[in-house]
């Protein structure tokens, strides 16, 4: 782990305190939570009927697979954080047939941990870390309807309280949110959310859905091609591997495809740069970023801006 990263919005020169967080390069981890998925959990509804007939057919041998290809991460979330690491991808999900009002995250498969569990961790580590900003992005919604949306967002509003930072704030700026105490931009992909000042709406995710470096490259730049959009936006690194390629190598998982590819894409993300420029990036996720070096390679891209504001 670079300690260096643990407070890197803190330690940014001067210059930057007032550059909009939608033009700083800022690290992310795309699936979140998946390093905590419970490989006995019932499949989340909204996975393909293949997967749900192969796991009633067989499940002792399709649950290590699915297992090890839905985990794309494998540092807990307080780790992450001290990495670098400042957007998060949560999907979040209420268990079928489970009493109770927990939620949990998902990816193909449920976390042991749940929702609020988590981001009550995530308060802890920002009372001691005031100078730091996270981006939490809530989104793929499974078996939750309008009022369990309400009470949800209810209590993230009272766990997060004043840190919580309004979808009016008018300079979305680190020096602005010192200022305000704000610590927490709090993204929720749902229609509710237009009912709620402090909620920002869906986060554009730029998702390659590729197995190759190569592929989602090319994905990538044709997207830069189109423009950047106006506000915040996440590139994401991660790749996808097809059905195919999960059947005919068994002995292969997502972290080892994910190894395979990095060298290429960050030679790829080195060359990048933030800003306001039509193909400049912001939000960079990946997989894996506790192994990656991504958290420093992200954060290195914002003296970009630096050189070119003392040139100006």
């Amino acid at each position: 782990m670079d300690l260096r990263c643990r407070d890197w919005m803190a330690a940014l020169p001067e210059e930057l305190w007032d550059v909009p967080l939608n033009h700083l390069a800022i690290p992310g981890s795309h699936d979140t939570m998946s390093y905590c998925l419970d490989i006995n959990s019932p499949l989340v509804r909204s996975e393909s009927d293949i997967f749900r007939i192969l796991d009633g057919l067989c499940c002792c041998f399709t649950r290590p697979t699915i297992y090890k290809w839905a985990t794309t991460q494998d540092r807990c979330i307080e780790d992450q954080l001290a990495m670098g690491i400042r957007y998060f991808d949560l999907r979040v999900a209420r268990k079928p047939s489970e009493p109770g009002s927990h939620l949990y995250f998902t990816h193909i498969l449920y976390t042991h941990l749940t929702v609020l569990e988590t981001l009550a961790s995530m308060v802890s580590w920002l009372d001691a870390h005031p100078k730091e900003v996270v981006i939490l992005a809530c989104r793929h919604f499974e078996g939750m309807d309008d009022q369990i949306h309400e009470s949800f967002i209810l209590a993230l509003q009272h766990l997060f309280g004043a840190k919580l930072c309004p979808r009016q704030e008018p300079e979305l700026t680190l020096r602005a949110l010192w200022a305000s105490g704000h610590q927490v931009l709090l993204s929720y992909d749902a229609d509710v959310a237009s009912r709620h000042a402090q909620l920002l709406p869906a986060i554009p995710y730029w998702w390659a859905n590729q197995g190759t470096a190569r592929g989602a490259i090319r994905y990538l730049e044709w997207q830069q091609q189109l423009g950047r959009p106006e506000g915040f936006f996440v590139t994401g690194l991660n790749l996808t591997a097809a059905r195919k390629y999960i059947l005919t190598n068994p002995k292969q998982s997502l972290r080892t495809l994910t190894w395979a590819q990095w060298e290429y894409l960050s030679k790829w993300l080195q060359d990048q740069r933030p800003g306001s420029d039509r193909r400049s990036l912001n939000i960079i996720a990946a997989d894996f970023v506790g192994p990656l070096p991504l958290c420093s390679l992200v954060i290195g891209l914002n003296r970009k801006l630096l050189s070119r504001h003392n040139s100006d």
